[in-house]
This record gives C-alpha cells, structure tokens and sequence, in this order.
C-alpha cells in the first residue's frame, strides 16, 4: 500500500530543479549526440536520421502514460527514471571505445529517450495536480526557463568541455567526448538524489483491481479524450506549432559546427558551447520568464498569435547568417552570438504557449496527467519528419536555401495558433477528476 503523500514544498524548491533534470535528457539526446557525432566525422544526413528516429519515443508515451499512476507513485518514476538517465549516460561514455560505437550509442539513445519520456509524463503530472491553475500559470516561465537551462547545460557545458580538453589538453575526440559524457552523468545522478528529498508525491489515484481494470481505464481515457470539444482543431494547433522549429531543432546546431567552405559558420566546439549556452543562458532564461508572465498577465486567448510570431519570426536570423557568411569573410563570433541569442530569446518566450494551451485547454478533466501526455506526444511527433528531413534537405540546398525553406516552413504554425480553439474559458470548471489524494491545495 502507497504512503499518503507529504505535503507539497514551495514550488521554488522543485521546479527548476525537476524541470532542469527533464531538459537534460533531451538535449543530450537530441542535440549532444548530434554534435559529437559531427565532431567524429559524420555527415548531417546520418546524424539527423539516426537522431530523429530516437525521438519517436517521446510521440509514444500516450500509449503508456495512463498505465504508470496504476502501479506506483509518479515520483517513484521520476526517481527512478533518473537514475536510470544517468547510467545509460555512462555506458554511453564507455561506449566509444567500441569500433562500432555509432550503431551502440544509436541503442542507448533510444534506452535514454524512452526514460526521458517517462519522466516527462511524470513531472508534468506532478506540476498539474500539485499547484492551483493560476500558480501553473505563474511558474510556467520558470518551469521553461529551468527546461532550457538542462538543454543549455547540455549543449554548452558539455559540449564545451569536450572541445576544451581536444584544444586545451591534447586529447583524442572519443576520449574527450568520453569525460564530457560523464560529468553529465553525474549531473543528472545529483538531481535524481536532490528530487528524492524535495519533489513531491503527486496526486494518487485509485489504484485499479485487476487486469480487466486497467484496460477498461486505459480505454476510458483515449475515448474521454476524443470526446473533449473542438478536439480536432486543438490538436491540429499542438501538431503545427512547432512546424518550423523542428526543421532546426537539430540542423541549426550543425550548421554552427559546419565548415566555411560548406557554407557552415565553421565555429569550434569550445565557441559553439560559448554561443548556445553561457551568451545565450540569461537570454533564454529571460524569454522564458518574460513569456510566463506575458501570458499569466494578458490571457493566453488574447496572445497567443503574437506569441507564435515571437517564436517563428527570429528564425530570420539564421536566414541572415547563412547568407551573410562566406568561406573568405567569416562573420565575427559577435555577431554570431547576438543573432543566435536573438533566436533563442523568440524560442523560449513563444515555446511557453504551447506548454500552457495544452495544460488548460486540453488536457484538463478526468484524466489531465494522461491527457497532457497525448498532447506533448503529438508536439513532438511533428519533430521526427522535420528533424529526420532536415540533415538530408540541407546537405541537398545547401545552408542558404535551407533556411529560407525554414521560413516557409514555418508559417502554419502562425496560422494554427490564430485557428485555435479555446472552449475552457477562465470560469469553467472541469468535470470531476478520478479519485485521489491531491497535494494542490497545500502547495505555497
């Protein structure tokens, strides 16, 4: 029998950290793994199609999600999640040793993304029925400024580290990217004994009976979710959104990486690590906290267009960069970096709609953990095609057209969010959730 959950700590005691460890995984999936893989000598269409193909599992977890809150707490999982991240992180270190690393670390990716997902289903589900809906809506810039900060730990720290010991300290690719992989390793080991302490319970539902149970439940909340009104056009909004990021979520980062003389930006990796993280942390850190109180101020209803353009727009300026770039006039590390922070201001402040547009509008009932985890499952469906495509698309059109391409690309996502629905008004009150022991009313 589960121990009634203790009562919730202030939410400045475990979001950032909660929301930190769930942006490490993804980025060190997603992004890290591409740029070591472009450091030991792959091209962008091996890198993009192996990387892309990992990200299914993030689009997997509504086939699951209902069955976790059945058998154990959702901080159980996070915890052990986690833990899990950060062996699978060190096998991975140890891994490049192996002649045939690329198809290893390609497995243990997919081992990571699917305890990525996992822990994603849980943490949302911990901050959904663990704080009031205003409170979601007043710590949901924090939750995406900590989320960035694990991608920014990910792709400037580490990254920078395994650059610094290449250039600095003489050592070979695979052993430098093999350290780097394992102070993350530790990062995400701290986390998971810092969240034992401080993150809470979660609502406990009621346990189901038996098989026969558990299924019926899981049909109860594909059918309850299908029924919910306007649900078509809502989940068209969460597919298109990200309609343009994807494109560069993975191909923007090698192209930093790339050599002049194919139209790269030719940046080493100690400079890369500098641009997408330490220039570019108070900046994200600030879109993101700017974009929560933006929304929490103003209604979601109210900015959600314009919160898509702050989100698509900066894209111009990786136009600017790849046309502005020549192998004989490389463009100055400042102005790389001011561009780049540009578009990771946009990124961050725009990015907080979506979270938030899932989390009230749609996923709020009797299944809401379950339900926001069908909802960021679809997000990020739209990012297998964009990013398995990307690599391939570049290295065909080259960086200069590919980001024009970008551009156009990402226009449904500005017309998705002026179509969208908003049947939960700020009066409704949702339909009795299922039994359980709920934390919300004591979080501070």
């Amino acid at each position: 029998m589960d121990t009634p959950p203790a009562p919730v700590r202030r939410p400045v005691l475990w979001v950032p950290s909660a929301y930190l460890a769930e942006g490490i995984p993804f980025a060190m999936v997603i992004w890290v793994a591409g740029t070591m893989f472009k450091d030991l000598g792959h091209s962008d269409t091996e890198i993009t199609l192996a990387t892309a193909s990992v990200g299914i599992m993030w689009s997997l977890k509504p086939l699951y999600a209902g069955f976790l809150d059945m058998f154990r707490t959702k901080k159980f999982w996070v915890l052990a999640m986690e833990f899990s991240i950060a062996v699978l992180l060190g096998l991975m270190a140890l891994s490049l040793s192996l002649p045939s690393y690329f198809e290893v670390i390609i497995g243990l990716l997919w081992l990571i993304a699917f305890a990525s997902a996992t822990q994603d289903i849980c943490i949302d589900g911990i901050y959904i029925t663990s704080l009031e809906k205003d409170r979601q809506a007043a710590w949901i810039g924090w939750q995406g400024a900590f989320w960035v900060t694990g991608r920014i730990f990910a792709t400037s720290l580490v990254v920078l580290l395994a650059g610094s010991l290449q250039t600095r300290a003489g050592m070979s690719g695979k052993a430098a990217w093999t350290l780097a992989l394992s102070v993350s390793m530790g990062v995400m080991a701290v986390l998971g004994l810092y969240n034992y302490f401080m993150l809470p319970t979660g609502s406990i539902p009621k346990r189901p009976g038996g098989a026969n149970e558990i299924f019926g439940t899981f049909l109860e909340q594909i059918v309850d979710f299908l029924r919910k009104p306007k649900i078509a056009m809502m989940l068209l909004f969460v597919f298109l959104y990200r309609s343009g990021e994807g494109f560069l979520l993975v191909e923007a980062p090698l192209f930093m990486q790339a050599r002049l003389a194919d139209g790269g930006l030719g940046l080493s990796l100690e400079n890369k690590g500098l641009i997408d993280g330490f220039i570019s942390t108070a900046v994200s850190l600030g879109g993101g906290l700017a974009g929560g109180a933006f929304v929490s101020r103003y209604g979601l209803k109210r900015t959600l267009v314009f919160m898509a353009l702050c989100m698509n727009v900066p894209h111009v300026c990786y136009v600017v960069l790849s046309q502005l770039q020549t192998p004989d006039a490389p463009l100055s590390f400042l102005t790389i970096g001011i561009l780049v922070t540009i578009e990771k201001f946009g990124y961050s402040f725009g990015f907080v709609a979506n979270m938030l547009y899932m989390m009230q509008q749609i996923s709020p009932g009797k299944y809401h953990m379950t339900h926001y985890a069908f909802c960021t499952a679809l997000m990020n469906l739209v990012l297998i095609p964009t990013q398995a495509s990307s690599g391939w698309i570049a290295d065909a059109i080259g960086y200069k057209n590919f980001f024009l391409f970008v551009m156009i690309a990402s226009i449904p996502s500005v017309i998705a969010a002026w179509l969208a629905p908003f049947p939960n008004t700020p009066g409704d009150t949702p339909e009795a959730p299922e039994p359980e022991r709920s934390e919300a009313a004591e979080a501070i």
